[in-house]
């Protein structure tokens, strides 16, 4: 949280603001710094431990750079919000950008995937790394870690935006604020649509899909807690919030096209 007196703080955002004060940017920047250490924390948490934890807090950091310069004081939110959404959004940027998931292994995901489906049509029930490795003839310590991997996936697929002609309508967790105070008339509308459409399309998914999705995106459990609040392995709560994802795209997809 804030360690500055409520005064003190608007003090230094009246100085940014009106003079680009470095000094008081940097003291800005030093009190929000927690943000960009707790979002580096739980979105590492997620991923292979190949991955470097600095690498992924200067993402964040290049977030909180970017809510500072961007940020609009008069405008009715709290920049510890604005901020939050900016520092999520550099990161997923930069780990896409990235490509931490080389070819191999997403073509080693792929091939979990399908014989953990074809497992679970066949057997209707949940397939654990043993028989999945008998299945695909992979080693079994390679299946749990691309099994790890997985969750790399599943984070990211949320993060590509739907191509559209509105480049204002960005979606995603990094850009659910927008810099501009207004929206054209026309914007306004298709947002309004396309967030009428994603909300007929959450209540579309069963009861379970519904209820990760909620623990993820506003919870902001992992899905290692998800899995321990409804009793299921990581993997499957992976499985599950992958299968959520794409068919709230696929409703997004229909809409663009409409």
């Amino acid at each position: 949280m804030s360690s500055l007196e409520p005064s003190q703080e608007r003090i230094l955002w009246e100085n940014w603001t009106s003079s680009q004060d470095n000094e008081a940017a940097n003291i800005l920047i030093e009190n929000y710094m927690y943000l960009v250490s707790f979002h580096t924390e739980r979105i590492a948490s997620q991923l292979p431990n190949r991955v470097d934890r600095e690498e992924i807090r200067s993402y964040g950091l290049l977030g909180l750079y970017d809510a500072l310069h961007k940020f609009e004081v008069k405008r009715d939110l709290k920049f510890d919000t604005y901020a939050s959404f900016r520092i999520k959004g550099s990161i997923m940027d930069g780990l896409r950008k990235e490509d931490w998931l080389p070819r191999s292994i997403r073509e080693k995901t792929k091939k979990v995937e399908q014989a953990s489906e074809a497992f679970e049509q066949k057997y209707q029930c949940e397939a654990q790394p043993e028989d999945i490795a008998d299945i695909t003839g992979m080693p079994l310590q390679e299946v749990e870690t691309t099994m790890r991997d997985m969750v790399v996936s599943n984070m990211l697929s949320i993060e590509e935006k739907p191509k559209s002609h509105e480049s204002d309508l960005k979606e995603g967790i990094g850009y659910s604020v927008s810099d501009k105070p207004e929206l054209r008339p026309e914007s306004r509308l298709l947002r309004e649509e396309r967030k009428d459409e994603l909300i007929k399309g959450i209540q579309s998914l069963n009861e379970k899909e519904q209820l990760v999705i909620s623990l993820f995106y506003q919870d902001e459990l992992t899905f290692t807690e998800i899995g321990q609040v409804l009793g299921l392995t990581t993997s499957r709560i992976s499985q599950i919030h992958k299968r959520s994802i794409v068919k709230l795209r696929s409703t997004l997809q229909k809409m663009t096209q409409a």
